[in-house]
């Protein structure tokens, strides 16, 4: 609370010259203070300098039907996750722990999770060897563990969708978004993550999904964006998405949803795996023209090192990456009678990326059961962003005049974090994160911003009391902007305050009930002017109704409170322009599921098989819609702005299905599929939200004045249908695999965008035409997308992958006015040592 105490202080400026004192003042505070704390984790590292004589646990682990070693099998204590290691390429591990007796567990892919217990005494070595059954019918208990109370995911009482870290290296991901859209369910349109048809699209702008790593949110404090790229790929243990609505345990952002990446932690051997890849685009398919000359080209290498040091009490992990590429888009080309304000070259159009990140986390040995440490990041990207095309034919890959984005951002960040695990089933977990980012763009864009994070969680598991797990915690979230683009709030200097607490409780009754209940209270205060706060619940229950057969249901609300972008903004790109909303209000939203997830094994081919019905409902809806919002045409002719369109419900249905099978020991498939079928509705198609002013003719502005196809009340910017596959072939050293996305047509757009390219065509040729209409109706007929891979592992140490996205080399588009990109061919090379 201190934090807030001086921030708040600092952040009511004066006017005139006082403004950029009190800016300077406030953020120097800022950091010092978490320098402050920052020296005293240092201090508390360096301190532990005394130690009792400690006993090590070592051993190997096989499989017990083919006697082979296991690589980075987990080996974890069962009341301190945080005290374990990984199998090396052998499968041998070493601890060092303190004397005493210890419960540990071992799980790996694809074998059932086991457990055991160990006496270790001072200066020796309890050895064990360790063989795994493969994962049958018998379906113990299942590797993968997700959720805040870390449960198996059959017993969890939500919908989980679980990523492995095996997909996001053979398909040579760059930025994890784009895995992510393998995820059923889940849809990345424009940087934006939509789960369920939540969401149509908003540049990724106030996002209602809300994305973690490491428990720490990756969202930009003043737009509520997600920041893909400072997301460490080359680090990642697993992805789990949550659908629905979770805001009660993940905050206001997670409306419908959230997304937790979890990282590694090293093993007893140093691991050090560099990767490098480099490709090209193709040309594009007719009427398109190639826009470049030579190769437009991507490239890019990746490194990570890890190892334990000091006897396995500290964990290091140092990481990084690079990336360049030319754009699959091209620069504006203006008409004879258009001038661009803005001139851009191709070159402009290229982007590049850096990035540096470490985690470093020591466990004492003085005081059992604490860790503290300090995990980086630093990262400097070059963008082009692009907000419409030249045209829907030859210039489909060139972008129009006005509307390109170019920045180069650097953004940092530390997070300090200690955590405390006694031996009675008690833990104290606090996280912290300071963050400054600085963009420089174009336009007269340019964003700096400060977000400070803090939460504190503790937990209780009462055995006494039937397994009954409790958390309850608090989080303090304070961000501060500085941009002329948000100069609408009458100051360049905007200020976002959050505080919450919540509590969540889990029972479990024997082996067949699970049950789960939460609230949340969160309060916002923007400016020392708005401020706004909101109770939210949510319960589940998870029943087990025979041999892995899962029965799970949940009810859950969903709040989010505008940020400081959609309600200040104010910018032109172009001929377009981004109106503010000073009166927008926080939308709600509360969820209901019911599911089935089956466990099966087939001959050799086993997996799980889940459904899951779902009906969310929406009130004060939040939309980035386009239309003619000034009378007077002085800003901009048309263009985007955020407002609350009423209420709205997105009913549908969920099936995925994940499974691997094993013909032979030298020949394994695994497969992913998922299918989502989404209704999503307004409940109040006649609501008058605003005025219109169409220089066709003034209106009121509602859902069916501003659709394009409003006979079915269909939500704007959703695919009905999307579908999801991934099968991958490995044989010997060699693998292949291919996958295929498919999303259905865009039922509903604001016809706006119809209108704005009358007005443009209208104009004689001194405002560049926008053409959407046309593809829109003969092109609007749903998507398929396919990917290639195939593998060729050279020993242990070496792997080299020919990798293509969009193979047929599509012509398509998911956003309006947004060319995707054409077929990438690139060749990758693994080196683990």
């Amino acid at each position: 609370m201190r934090f807030y105490a001086f921030t708040r202080y600092n952040t009511r400026l004066a006017d005139g010259q006082k403004e950029g004192y009190y800016k300077g003042l406030k953020i120097s505070r800022l950091i010092h203070v978490h320098k402050f704390l920052f020296v005293l984790l240092c201090i508390s590292f360096l301190s532990n300098a005394t130690s009792q004589n400690n006993g090590i646990f070592s051993g190997r682990i096989t499989d017990k039907e083919t006697s082979g070693s296991l690589i980075g099998a987990n080996v974890y204590l069962k009341k301190d996750m945080s005290l374990g290691t990984v199998s090396d390429f052998n499968g041998y591990f070493s601890l060092t722990v303190p004397p005493g007796t210890y419960v540990f567990s071992v799980s790996y892919t694809g074998m059932k999770t086991q457990s055991f217990q160990i006496n270790v005494s001072s200066d020796s070595t309890t050895h064990i060897n360790m063989e795994m059954i493969p994962f049958s019918t018998d379906f113990d208990e299942i590797i993968v563990r997700a959720g805040k109370f870390d449960k198996s995911v059959e017993n969890q009482t939500v919908s989980i969708e679980i990523m492995s870290s095996r997909l996001i290296e053979v398909r040579n991901t760059e930025s994890v978004e784009t895995i992510l859209n393998m995820v059923p369910g889940l849809t990345i349109l424009d940087e934006e993550p939509q789960i369920r048809g939540g969401s149509g699209f908003t540049f990724g702008v106030g996002s209602k999904v809300a994305v973690f790593i490491d428990n720490l949110p990756v969202t930009s404090g003043d737009a509520g964006k997600t920041n893909w790229s400072l997301i460490p790929v080359e680090n990642i243990k697993q992805i789990e998405v949550v659908k629905g609505a979770s805001s009660v345990l993940s905050g206001a952002s997670a409306l419908s949803g959230a997304i937790y990446i979890r990282t590694n932690y090293p093993g007893i051997q140093p691991e050090t795996k560099i990767k490098i890849f480099g490709g090209f685009n193709s040309s594009p398919r007719s009427p398109a023209l190639k826009w470049w000359n030579g190769i437009n080209y991507n490239t890019g290498a990746s490194f990570l090192h890890s190892q334990q040091l000091g006897n396995g009490q500290t964990d290091l992990v140092i990481g990084g990456m690079f990336s360049a590429n030319s754009s699959y888009l091209g620069a504006p080309v203006t008409g004879p009678f258009v001038v661009d304000t803005v001139p851009i070259t191709d070159d402009e159009m290229a982007n590049r990326k850096a990035r540096l990140n470490f985690n470093l986390r020591h466990r004492s040995k003085k005081i059992k059961g604490l860790d503290f440490g300090v995990n980086g990041n630093i990262m400097y990207h070059k963008s082009s962003t692009v907000f419409a095309w030249l045209d829907d034919t030859s210039n489909f890959y060139r972008a129009y005049p006005g509307a390109v984005l170019l920045s180069n951002n650097t953004t940092f960040y530390l997070d300090p974090f200690v955590n405390f695990y006694s031996g009675m089933g008690i833990k104290h977990e606090f996280t912290s994160r300071i963050m400054f980012s600085n963009n420089d763009a174009n336009n007269n864009q340019s964003t700096q911003s400060l977000f400070v994070y803090n939460n504190y969680q503790f937990g209780k598991s009462f055995k006494n009391l039937g397994n009954l797990d409790f958390i309850i915690g608090a989080t303090n979230q304070y961000t501060y902007s500085y941009a002329h683009l948000y100069e609408a709030s009458g100051s360049p200097s905007n200020y976002l305050w959050n505080t919450s607490v919540f509590m969540e409780v889990e029972k479990k009754f024997g082996t067949i009930l699970n049950i789960s209940a939460g609230a949340r209270l969160e309060n916002y205060q923007i400016n020392d002017t708005i401020r706004d706060s909101k109770p939210i619940i949510r319960v589940g229950a998870s029943l087990k109704l025979g041999q892995e057969t899962y029965l799970r249901a949940s009810v859950g609300q969903g709040y989010r409170f505008p940020t400081i972008t959609e309600r200040y903004i104010k910018t032109t790109v172009g001929s377009f322009g981004v109106f503010d909303n000073p009166e927008l209000i926080p939308e709600t939203s509360w969820n209901s599921e019911i599911g089935v997830k089956q466990g099966f094994k087939f001959v050799n081919y086993y997996g799980y098989f889940d459904v899951a019905l779902f009906y969310q409902e929406y009130s004060n809806t939040i939309e980035y819609l386009f239309g003619f919002w000034d009378s007077t045409y002085s800003f901009a002719i048309a263009g985007f702005k955020f407002v609350n369109t009423g209420k709205s419900k997105v009913t549908g249905i969920d099936i995925s299905l994940t499974g691997q099978a094993k013909v032979t020991d030298n020949f394994t498939f695994n497969t992913l599929f998922g299918y989502t079928y989404i209704l999503p509705v307004t409940l109040q198609p006649s609501y008058v939200f605003a005025k219109d002013y169409n220089p066709g003719g003034s209106k009121d502005f509602s859902y069916k004045t501003t659709s394009v196809n409003p006979s079915r009340n269909i939500l704007k910017y959703r695919f009905l249908h999307t579908l999801k596959l991934d099968i991958e072939l490995n044989y010997f050293r060699f693998s292949a695999g291919f996958s295929l996305k498919y999303f259905s047509k865009m039922e509903n757009l604001d016809k706006a965008i119809f209108d704005f390219e009358d007005a443009t065509v209208a104009s004689g040729g001194t405002t560049q035409p926008i053409l959407y209409r046309k593809y829109y109706e003969t092109h609007n007929n749903g998507n398929v997308v396919i990917d290639g891979r195939i593998g060729y592992k050279i020993g242990i140490r070496h792997k080299i992958s020919l990798i293509s996205t969009n193979m047929l080399n599509k012509m398509y588009s998911l956003r309006p006015l947004k060319a995707e990109p054409m077929r990438n061919i690139s060749l990758q090379y693994i080196l683990n040592l």
